[in-house]
């Protein structure tokens, strides 16, 4: 601490001797960058509110969306929303401060919702994971199964494994005394460090790349297993025409048997030839839409959780607030992500959504 305030008395004398213009500009450049700092934040938050609060609301609107498997999705949005009302804007200010002036409650409070809902948000890809994994394998079985009321005993059980893993800190958390100003998790127990970041990141990630990684043999398995050597049904449209030359590779006329100058056209294509194209078509898309998922995913929280886990782990590497605030801002657009990717990828959803913005645009 000496040192510390040593260093400080320094930095104050070294600059004791420049004129008063040079404090008036460093000031002003730091009330820019927090004022732009503080403004970024708040859009990354507001539209984070937003676009799942819009999920939820198109979900709730549309009885065709009623499904198991977008109660799950609806569940990760109203996740995502809890995540940018208690978490983010408190966060906005700790960052853009960097002095913790709330109070010891608020602070157990923010620190329990930051731990609970971003742990949770996590838990709820490798539900929807999960389901979709069961659906491909088990079609007909899960089928049967796949139900409101067990997508809800999953999303319990993420709720609890998140409220697991936030809950430990504070049974030994230190009351202050005197005045608080910062607000963080004690990372002096190693063993809770490794216990957290496995169990809300490591290991949840190693699930969903092994399901997601099954999802898509699966797919590719059933559109292969078709035999090529099969014909499909050539029949696909047939029209009355008058009588007129048409194309033979296109078209076989039939002979009307009450006018001489009739002819049924009969346009033929190859069925199967058809029903592959469609299902290679989704295989591309579904491979698209899991390589977006999981690479969101990893971007967005791999640097935090690997930051968490390298300060107990290596005291002396040299670790930079900012690049904490950073990494947590970067995992908390996962939140932003989300909505778009679980949504967008889905016709029906985008139906569902164009017309709740429509309603919206036409009452307003």
């Amino acid at each position: 601490e000496n040192a510390g305030n040593g260093s400080g008395l320094l930095f104050s004398h070294n600059f004791s001797f420049l004129p008063s213009p040079y404090f008036t500009d460093l000031s002003e450049l730091s009330l820019v960058f927090q004022v732009t700092l503080a403004s970024v934040l708040a859009l990354i938050t507001l539209a984070t509110a937003l676009s799942n609060a819009f999920v939820i609301a198109t979900i709730s609107r549309s009885r065709k969306l009623h499904t198991p498997a977008n109660f799950l999705i609806a569940s990760l949005a109203v996740t995502d929303l809890l995540v940018s009302v208690l978490v983010m804007p408190i966060s906005a200010l700790y960052t853009v401060s960097h002095t913790w002036s709330l109070g010891q409650v608020a602070c157990d409070v923010w620190l329990s919702s930051d731990i609970t809902c971003c742990t949770a948000s996590i838990l709820h890809l490798c539900v929807i994971a999960l389901d979709r994994y069961w659906a491909i394998t088990d079609a007909v079985g899960y089928a049967k199964r796949r139900t409101v009321t067990r997508a809800a005993g999953m999303v319990a059980t993420a709720w609890v494994i998140a409220v697991s893993i936030s809950v430990p800190p504070f049974f030994w958390r230190q009351v202050k005394a005197g005045e608080v100003t910062s607000c963080a998790v004690n990372s002096d127990h190693v063993f809770y460090t490794i216990y957290s970041t496995f169990g809300a990141f490591y290991l949840p990630t190693l699930l969903l790349v092994a399901l997601y990684g099954r999802i898509y043999v699966e797919a590719r398995r059933r559109i292969l297993k078709q035999s090529p050597k099969k014909t499909g049904k050539r029949l696909t449209a047939a029209r009355l025409a008058p009588s007129s030359p048409g194309s033979a590779s296109s078209t076989a006329p039939l002979q009307c048997a009450s006018d001489p100058d009739c002819h049924v056209q009969i346009t033929v294509t190859d069925s199967l030839l058809e029903k592959k194209r469609i299902s290679a078509a989704r295989e591309r898309k579904a491979t698209k839409t899991l390589g977006i998922i999981l690479g969101a995913y990893i971007v967005c929280w791999l640097p935090f959780f690997i930051y968490t886990l390298l300060g107990p782990l290596c005291p002396s590497c040299p670790l930079h607030p900012e690049l904490f605030d950073f990494f947590t801002w970067l995992g908390y657009l996962n939140s932003l992500i989300n909505p778009i990717i679980y949504t967008m990828a889905n016709d029906d959803f985008k139906k569902a959504f164009q017309k709740l913005v429509s309603f919206r645009c036409c009452t307003s």
